[in-house]
This record gives C-alpha cells, structure tokens and sequence, in this order.
C-alpha cells in the first residue's frame, strides 16, 4: 500500500510503499477513504516539544470501508463504513469497557494510520456509519467528539455566555457542540478573521478578531452582555490558560482543549480569587462518537463547512508543511487513493 511516512523533523513526509496491514484478533481492515490533518500531527512531527517516532505513519481522523476481519469479530461485516477511535484497547479493562481505550494500559496508536490507503482498527473502537452520512463527514466525527467531551465536561448552565479561544477544528467544533447543547451566545476568538465565516456557519454567534481590537478583555463583554460563564481553549499555545481564566467570570469554568507540548505558566492566585473551575480534555468516549454520528445522520451537515480542500497522497507533503504557518484551511482532507 502507499502510504505517508514521517521520517523526522524538518523533513517533508515521505510517500512510500509499505506491506498491506493484516487485521489481528478483535480487529478489522479497512480501506481509508478520507482522513483529516489534525493540529496534533503537526505538533508532534514539529521537533518541539512531544514527538512521534521517525518511519511512523499518521494520521487519526479517518472513515472507510471495511475490507477484511480479524479472528473473533462478529458485529462487523465487510462493506461497513466506519469511523474508528484511534486506539486499540484490550476490550478487557474498565477503560474499554467505559469506551475509553485511550486509557488501556494495553491500548495501543501505533496501528492506527489515516494517511495510507489501508489501516488496521479496533473492531470494539469503532462507529458504523450511517448511510446518510458521506465519507468526509465520517472522518470529522474524531475532531467533533473532541469538542463534544469538552463541552459535556464543562456542564453548561442554562442560556450560558461561552468564549472559544482559538478557530481551529477543535475550537470551531466546540462552538458547533456548544450552540446546539444550550447556550445563549457563543464567541468565536482568534488573531484574525480568516476563520470567521466558517465558525458562523457551523453556529458561532459572533466572531471577535484579536488583531481588529484595542481591549480584547473588554470586546469578549461587549460581545456576549458580560463575561463569559464557560471558555474553551483551543489555541493550544503557552499564555492561552492565563488568557481563558482572565476572561471568564468568578465561578467560571475553563476547558482546556489546547495541544500545548512545551512548559506554561499560569498565576494561580488568578484563579484562586475567581474560585474558577479548571478542566482538561483530550479525548472523548465511544458514546461522543456515536452521538456525533447520529446528530449528523439526523440531518445537520454544518459541521461540513470546516472542510477547506481535499488533497491525495501525492500532494499531501506539500499541504502538510504549508499548514505550519498562517492558513486560511480549517479542515484539510486526505483522499489516498486519490479525489
């Protein structure tokens, strides 16, 4: 299969041939049709901070179609859609069977790889797509059940004024999740504007530029009637803690989404006189991803806005590096065997 390999910091991926993957027992193969470039995969091949291993092969956020079955697997048939958890759990553990494989002490990454045209999965890891659903929206379900836990852990009050910081994947989706799990207003923030249309679409109700205003503390009160109840952050960059519990109100709730690999620093005293609620959130559980798929089978498609551009394998390493700097992509798709 071809597929695309990270072979070090400061290198481009390299696209190379590699020996078809066979499913193990409780696992299933499938054969990508789409998979999304995640703001992790660029922190993680950068050469700061948390780094994969050079010859791995990444990508996380996928959808295809199952094409062979591991010994043990009974509930999927070849020809399924899916949309699988990017880790393989024990099925034994209560981790696995809370539906966060992501805490197995056997779970495993390393089997799971968008950027190819085959990848093996967890047979228990993983969603049935709907029929209504297309092959880009499956692989979106990852990003938005990001999002989706974050919110559901913040616990929203009613009529509730949120602020995301940062227009990213993971902040647009937390503002989708956000909207239509009740709050009042919903303010979209980043350094410029770029994003703003996309954010609006999938149910932002206002979109502050950092880069447009001369009080960025005072415009986050004008915009939602006050401070706000709940701030996600999903910038992912040292000071972007201290920025979200300056911003939110006394008995606030911060959530960190933010993929930050290197050292921060946060006053706690800061916190401390607010009494602030701080939370962190990576991941989510095999319910978020069911409940992604459904909210989108039942016919709200918003989320597709993030998409920005598809590209196949062979201009992926080019896209890749152009995502390290500004972009005006929010969601870029990787299509391996080709548009």
């Amino acid at each position: 299969m071809r597929a695309a390999v990270f072979k070090g910091a400061g290198q481009a991926l390299a696209i190379e041939e590699r020996p078809d993957p066979a499913p193990g027992p409780g696992e299933v193969l499938i054969r990508v049709a789409r998979a999304g470039i995640c703001g992790s995969d660029l922190h993680l091949t950068s050469g700061h901070g948390l780094q994969l291993p050079t010859d791995t092969i990444i990508g996380h956020e996928f959808a295809g179609e199952v094409v062979a079955l591991g010994a043990g697997v009974e509930d999927i048939k070849p020809g399924d859609r899916l949309a699988p958890m990017p880790y393989v759990g024990c099925g034994r553990c209560p981790a696995c069977f809370a539906g966060r494989p992501h805490h197995c002490p056997q779970g495993r990454f390393d089997v799971i790889h968008g950027f190819s045209e085959y990848s093996r999965v967890g047979a228990r890891d993983c969603v049935v797509l709907p029929s209504d659903l297309s092959d880009e929206e499956g692989a979106l379900i990852e990003p938005l059940a990001v999002g989706l836990e974050g919110v559901r852990k913040a616990a929203l009050p009613i009529g509730a004024r949120v602020l995301v910081t940062g227009a990213g994947p993971i902040g647009i989706a937390s503002a989708f999740w956000a909207e239509r799990l009740g709050a009042s207003r919903v303010a979209v923030m980043a350094t410029s504007a770029r994003r703003a249309p996309i954010a609006k679409a999938v149910g932002a109700s206002a979109f502050i530029a950092k880069s447009e205003v001369a009080d960025v503390a005072a415009a986050v009160r004008d915009t939602l009637g006050g401070a706000p109840d709940v701030v996600f952050e999903a910038v992912g960059l040292p000071g972007a803690i201290a920025d979200a519990i300056d911003y939110v109100k006394p008995l606030g709730t911060v959530v960190s989404l933010g993929f930050c690999s290197v050292p921060d620093t946060f006053v706690p005293v800061a916190a401390l006189t607010k009494e602030v609620r701080l939370l962190f959130s990576m991941c989510y559980d095999k319910q978020d991803f069911q409940y992604t798929a459904d909210v989108i089978a039942a016919g709200d498609h918003r989320p597709r806005a993030m998409i920005t551009s598809t590209v196949g394998l062979d201009e992926l390493p080019r896209k890749f590096e152009s995502l390290r700097g500004a972009s005006a992509d929010c969601k870029v798709m990787v299509a391996p065997w080709g548009k």
